[in-house]
């Protein structure tokens, strides 16, 4: 039975990270006006951000927030207006970066401390701390989840970082970057709705 579980929690974490939101947003725009490599750090800061959210939540967090509905209105909102202001860089980028200038990934520092502020990454971790842990076996259900998406994290965000490469050489031409990346500006922003509500 705890085997069944942990697999279908890996299913859930596999599925809630590898969907469309804003993570997977930057990082598809980021592989196509970085590559890969380049996208490194923020696929592994958005890792260990949200590991550290996860245990956050399941440690407290998640309490304090359900106590506090606008502590939780408030993030969300801070969440949300820093996504707008990443879509409208993402949005306005005209030319793939060659390396020497201004432009620059999203580090794994930044890319960690964005998950504190992602909507929908306190929806899933919410969600997965209130149906998969278990009071009787607090801890260790904590830790579980925490390992579940650590497990998932990573070929889940390597999809979207990867498929963004793959097109770097059709999107060179200009015209069809820039409206590459105010596709993925709009698309950034649609992706708050769901969670905004």
């Amino acid at each position: 039975m705890i085997l069944e579980t942990f697999l279908s929690l890996v299913l859930f974490a596999f599925v809630t990270s590898v969907t469309p939101g804003p993570n997977n947003m930057m990082l598809f725009a980021s592989g196509v006006n970085f590559g890969v490599r380049r996208t490194l750090p923020h696929m592994l800061g958005i890792g260990a951000g949200f590991f550290t959210l996860l245990l956050g939540v399941g440690f407290g967090l998640g309490a304090l927030l359900s106590t506090s509905p606008m502590l939780y209105t408030a993030l969300k909102f801070l969440g949300g207006a820093y996504l707008v202001y990443i879509a409208w860089k993402i949005g306005m980028s005209r030319a793939m970066p060659d390396g020497r200038v201004g432009a620059s990934p999203m580090t794994l520092l930044q890319a960690a401390a964005f998950q504190w502020v992602n909507p929908k990454a306190w929806v899933m971790a919410v969600t997965a701390m209130a149906v998969y842990t278990d009071p009787a076996n607090h801890t260790v259900t904590v830790l579980l989840v925490g390992i579940a998406f650590t497990l998932t994290n990573m070929p889940s965000v390597a999809v979207w970082a990867g498929f963004g490469s793959a097109l770097r050489t059709w999107l060179a031409d200009p015209l069809r970057l820039k409206w590459f990346n105010i596709t993925m500006a709009v698309l950034l922003v649609a992706s708050l709705w769901p969670m905004l509500r």
